[in-house]
């Protein structure tokens, strides 16, 4: 069913999807998301092709998000993209809900929840892509795109707005990212999320006293 053309044929369709997205979540995101999954397909005992797919097309819908200025949910919009993609393609019908399903509930603050173990293994692959050193990376390209400062530890980031010159990697690790360890969903998500977590913890240290002048 999901042979190499058919999916080099997603690939493709979904890449110019992702032309659209900002730089923290165009191909190579998806790339990583998909390799991860798969790995945690695996070692929890997913579908591995129904993780696979779900993983490819998972943020397709932030385009028009992005255009509405997030009236438009990305994972419920990209997951009725994903369901009209996968009928183009004539896969089978069980098979383009499961996927479906698994888009519709990524999202972190998402309204529904994960409940198979493919909606799960794609929900914590995505998330462990936001930890370690490539989510702190993303996190400076995203605090790039919004313009904002290198380092603000000096502020009450509680009281700072999204999407301005406040909206550092720092805020999004404390506000955010520092949360993401105690949501995950599979016994394989949460070993790689403490470790990845724990590497942030010791990289924003490091920068704390950096900026400080201590070393």
């Amino acid at each position: 069913m999901l042979d190499s053309r058919l999916w080099q044929r997603l690939k493709e369709r979904a890449r110019k999807l992702y032309e659209e997205n900002g730089g923290s979540h165009r191909m190579d995101h998806v790339e990583r998301v998909v390799a991860l999954a798969e790995r945690l397909a695996r070692e929890e005992g997913a579908d591995l092709k129904v993780v696979k797919v779900a993983a490819l097309l998972h943020d397709i819908g932030r385009g028009e998000e992005a255009r509405s200025r997030g009236r438009v949910c990305h994972a419920r919009y990209g997951a009725e993209l994903a369901r009209k993609i996968l009928e183009e393609e004539g896969l089978p019908p069980d098979f383009i809900e499961r996927v479906v399903r698994a888009i519709r509930r990524h999202r972190f603050r998402g309204e529904e929840s994960p409940e198979t173990i493919e909606e799960k293994v794609l929900f914590d692959a995505d998330k462990l892509d936001s930890l370690g050193a490539v989510g702190i990376g993303r996190a400076f390209l995203f605090a790039g795109e919004v313009g904002a400062r290198l380092h603000n530890p000096e502020v009450d980031l509680k009281k700072t707005e999204p999407y301005s010159s406040e909206d550092t990697a720092w805020r999004e690790f404390k506000l955010k990212l520092s949360k993401v360890k105690d949501r995950m969903l599979t016994e394989s998500g949460k070993r790689l999320a403490e470790e990845r977590h724990r590497f942030m913890e010791e990289f924003f240290d490091r920068l704390n006293r950096e900026v400080r002048g201590e070393c």
